[in-house]
This record gives C-alpha cells, structure tokens and sequence, in this order.
C-alpha cells in the first residue's frame, strides 16, 4: 500500500528504471531520457530552469554589487583606518571575479580622468591658504544696535530651553519640552556654534565648545543623510574653526569627513544618500533608487573647504568629480530633474524641474563653488548664467492681478505649475550676489532679485499672522482678485530663513532700508506668534489665523543657525560682519572664507 502509493505521487524524471528495486547499471543518454519524460516532467523541468536563470540575473548580482557600498574606493586612502572595522579588498575575496572585473575598471576610469584633468577638461583645484583663526574681535568691542539686541534676547531664549530640556540632543520640542535624535550628534548645539561666535556671545560659545570637545561622537551606528550632515554639522565645524582658530573644530571636521567619505563609492560619481557614520557602508534612501540632484550637488563648498584645512586632498576630489558629471550631464536650458541615481548617475527621466525641494540648492552652489574658487572654476558660473537663463524663460511667470514676479516649478519636466515653495525665496538673494560679482549683463540680475524679494515679502504681509506660508499658489487667470492661493495642508510655516536671508544680500548691496524694515516686521511676527512661553520656538500649523496658529512643537536647528544669524546680520551696522567679499555662507548660513591661492 505504502508502496503504491509512492510510485503513484512521484515524479520519475526517466534517469533509473521504472521499478523501484535495482539501479540499472548503464544510465540512459539525456536525449532518450528527455524522450521519455511526460509532458508534466517536461514542464517542471523547465519551470526549475527557468527559476535558475532568474536567480542568476537578479539574485547574484544584488550579492555582489549590494547597496551598501565598501568603505574602500579605489584611487582613494582607507578613510577610517582606526575608527572603523577592517574591510577586505575586493581582490582579496574569493570566488568573486566579477568584483575584480569591476574594480579593474573602476580604476581605469579614475585614470582617463586624471588623463581629462592633465588635458585640461577637467581644471585644476587651486592650491589655496586658509587663515587659521578669523580677523574680526568677536567677543570684544563689538556694539550692537537695538534690533540686533532684540535678536540676541531671542536666541538666548531659544538656548536656555534647549539646553534645559535637550542638551546635547538633536532637536527641542519646546511645548512637550522633550527632545529628539535625527543624527544623534547633538545638531541644534552644533549647528549654533558658528551664531553663538557671531553674535559675540561668548560664555554660550565656550559651554557648547567644552561638549563639543567631551562629548560630541561621531561613532553612531546608524545611516544618516549625507546632505543634512555635511550642510549642518561639518559646515558648522568648518565654519567655527575659521572664526575662533579652534583646533577642536578642525578634529572633529576631519574626523566627521573621514565617515562621510564611503557615500561616494557608488557605481557611477554620484553619491549614496545615506551612510552609516560606524560601519563605513552606504545606500540610497529607503523610498527608492535615487538621490536628490540638490543633495548631491550641494556638498562642494563643504568638501573642498575640509581639505583646505586638513590639507587631505580626498575630499575636494570626491565632490569634484560629483560636479565635474553633473557639469558634463545633458541639461535642458540649464535646468535639471529633481532625481539622479547614484548607479548609473544619469537623471530620472521626465523628473520635476523646481527651485524648491531637492531642486534648489544646486543653482545656489553653481554661483558658491565659483566665487569659493576666488572666480577660478569658471565652468560653474557658466552653468550658473545658462540655468539663470533657462529659469527666465520656463519658470519665470507674473500673478495677477498684480504681475508679482515668481518662480512656477515643471512637473514632469513640461507641463508648468504656479507653485512656489518659500525655500524658492533664497534665489533673490543668489541674484543679488550674482550682481555684486559682476555677473549678467546691467542691473538685470539686480532687477531680477528685488523682484523675487517683493514677491516672499507678499507672501509674509499679505499672512493675518504676517508670516509666510511654506507653499504658495499664484493666479495666473485673468481678472483674479487675489494673487496668492494658500491651500490648507501649505499654510504652516517652519521658522525658515530664505526670505531674511535674501533681505540681507539686498541690504548689504543697496543699502535700502526698506529691507531692514521689512525684515524686522517679520521678526516681530516670529516673536508674536512662534515664541514659546518658558523658552525656545514652534513652528506653527496655520499662518493664516492669528488667532490660533496651533504650535507644532518643533523647533528646527536652522532657526538658530540661520533665521537668527541672517536678521542679526540684516540689522548690523557694521559691514565687516562676515564681509560678502571675503566670505560665502553655505546653505545652511556657514560661513566659508573665500579661497585664496598660495
């Protein structure tokens, strides 16, 4: 019975006997034995191999090209000989040619770009010399007028919180008075060094320095974004080196650099977003395949200043080959896609073209990278005038009824939206640098820029609370009544700086009051309606009703890294204060010495 049974549920794939007694001595050949086969035998069979087959071309490669990149890159050093754990080289694991394959010609490409760059299409990174400490008195002699010291009252207030409820953590929520980690390397302190310096608040300064130097660890075991990090933390690092001559700050630049580093050994020049500060591994973001074209081309000012002062040549490397790809990329007007991927570093087709979200620092650093360069890396201010272009010409538009000059976005690449994020509000003061650096032709880029400037300001006045907005619609139909739609997911407002920001670079180059004015009607509405009772700052839900704006109870790091800074520098009467012709502030409102050659 048991017998029968199994020889009836089996399938016999003709290589034996039909018995189920002796092994026949000689095999059948595999063409008899096919013959032999069922039609059923026969399709499972297939199904195997086909299964096979599949598993060869998916599964295998994702073994041996994971996301996760190897903290090893050719033509680079180890960059973490102590911190991190020993990686093998890939022509050290067995069984793995592909791999080889791969590095073999990984290498030669490293060496056709050394070829380009003797050439001459590639130029070379000026050999530069960066002061060791800043040449203005910050904590002494400096006097402030009374807005300024209206700003510092604010500032304080937001520090006294977050160091009461969330020292040495990333983030304050000032209602709940509890803190979060994003990166867990204490950022709203970190980001604030460079403010504390700048505002000549010393004995703030010298608290946070002393956790900086016991206490700020690098060695966390968790991926972070490339962008944020490098923008926020080694920025802030980088920048406080230069205003204070802190060798701390140098250290733990360079250390932080070193962990950043494994994000660039992607297939193509493109980095990872995510790396992983301990382990030395990297991989694009957990919602899909690519980076943010903003993200990727908004390390550079960052990267090369951190070999100015360690003198490791690996960092501005890295980032020029990053720009250097995007520079040879086919670009439609000078505008590119939202998306690019870190494998075959080509854009996501038909992606949304904005100066917003993951748009909008590449224009900002195209013009930042060529001044940083003391006007050297020209090719960049070419890209900067042919984007400058392509904006007018596909994204500029005018509201009505009242023609305010705005910038629209391209979904899809074509089809055009008249929607305008307020992070869009830094492009009027990228304009007003262009002019003061002699770019374009006249007063246009001026012209341009206190345009845009009127238009965020709109967006602030026309608010019940005066306060702008985190996306504004404008109206483009004839006989409108209103230029600004405000749907109700967009009217919150996040403590943002772009429009002070852009209020400062008009200040310091027309010497208008008006903008000061401005700025400090704004000012006026952050205190009134985002000012926590007890300490610190919230963002709010509603700018619309200045009655109940409803607090989110998050105060970001950038509202003491930037908002605070740039209306402390708006209201300054001293021009030297981080003097525009020496110094240029990443997007996070670091500042950067402009690099001289030696």
């Amino acid at each position: 019975m048991y017998s029968s049974f199994r020889r009836d549920v089996s399938i016999n794939l003709g290589l034996y006997s039909d018995s189920l007694g002796e092994v026949p001595q000689k095999r059948q050949s595999l063409l008899r034995s096919w013959r032999r086969l069922s039609s059923l035998q026969r399709l499972v069979l297939l199904l195997v191999l086909v299964l096979c087959l599949l598993t060869a071309i998916f599964v295998l490669p994702k073994f041996f090209f994971a996301e996760d990149a190897s903290p090893i890159t050719p033509g680079l050093k180890e960059p973490l000989q102590d911190s991190l754990p020993a990686v093998p080289k890939l022509n050290q694991i067995e069984g793995i040619d592909e791999k080889q394959r791969n590095l073999d010609e990984l290498k030669k490409q490293a060496q056709n770009d050394q070829d380009e760059k003797e050439e001459g299409i590639i130029p070379d990174i000026p050999q530069i010399d960066v002061p060791s400490k800043g040449q203005y008195d910050f904590f002494n002699g400096q006097v402030r007028n009374e807005r300024q010291e209206q700003v510092v009252e604010a500032f304080r207030h937001a520090w006294k919180a977050y160091k009461k409820y969330a020292w040495g953590h990333d983030e304050l929520h000032p209602l709940s008075k509890t803190s979060t980690e994003w990166f867990g390397t204490g950022l709203t302190l970190v980001d604030s060094l460079d403010t504390m310096i700048i505002m000549g608040l010393k004995e703030e300064y010298e608290e946070a320095r002393d956790w900086v130097r016991d206490k700020l660890s690098f060695k966390k075991d968790k991926f972070v974004n490339l962008f944020e990090i490098t923008i926020r933390v080694l920025g802030s690092l980088l920048s406080t080196y230069h205003l204070s001559g802190d060798e701390i700050m140098k250290e733990k630049a360079t250390e932080l650099g070193q962990r950043l580093l494994p994000a660039f050994n992607s297939r193509s020049k493109i980095p990872y977003s995510d790396v992983n500060l301990a382990q030395g591994h990297a991989r694009a973001p957990r919602w899909g395949p690519d980076s943010s074209t903003a993200e990727v081309a908004t390390l550079q000012l960052e990267f090369r200043d951190l070999s100015a002062v360690s003198g490791d040549k690996r960092f501005e490397e890295a980032v020029d080959q990053v720009s250097m790809h995007i520079h040879s990329l086919n670009k439609g007007d000078g505008l590119v896609p939202i998306f690019i991927n870190a494998n075959t570093g080509t854009f996501r087709p038909s992606g949304t073209i904005t100066l917003g979200a993951r748009g909008d620092s590449y224009y900002e650093y195209l013009l930042k990278q060529w001044i940083q360069s003391n006007k050297k890396l020209d090719h960049f201010k070419r890209d900067f005038e042919d984007s400058y272009r392509g904006i007018k010409s596909k994204l500029f538009r005018r509201s009505e009824p009242n023609k305010l000059l705005f910038i629209g976005e391209l979904l899809g690449g074509r089809n055009f939206s008249p929607k305008m994020d307020h992070l869009v509000c830094f492009y009027a003061g990228t304009l007003a640098l262009a002019h003061h650096y002699d770019l374009g032709e006249g007063d246009e880029y001026l012209d341009s820029a206190k345009e845009l400037a009127e238009t965020c300001w709109q967006m602030y006045n026309r608010m019940a609370t005066r306060l702008s907005p985190e996306i504004t619609y404008f109206n483009l139909a004839k006989g409108a009544t209103e230029d600004l739609i405000i749907k109700p997911l967009d009217a919150h407002n996040l403590l943002r700086p772009e429009t002070v920001e852009s209020l400062f670079y008009l200040y310091r180059f027309t010497g208008d009051e008006k903008y000061r004015d401005q700025g400090w009607q704004i000012f006026l509405a952050f205190e009134k309606h985002t000012k926590v009772k007890g300490g610190g700052y919230s963002s709010i839900s509603n700018v619309r009703d200045a009655g109940n704006p409803r607090f989110k109870d998050k105060m970001e790091s950038f509202f003491l890294s930037e908002t605070l800074k740039y209306f402390y520098l708006l209201f300054s009467d001293d021009p030297r204060l981080i003097n525009l012709d020496e110094w240029v502030l990443n997007t996070e409102g670091h500042p950067f010495p402009i690099l001289k050659e030696s």
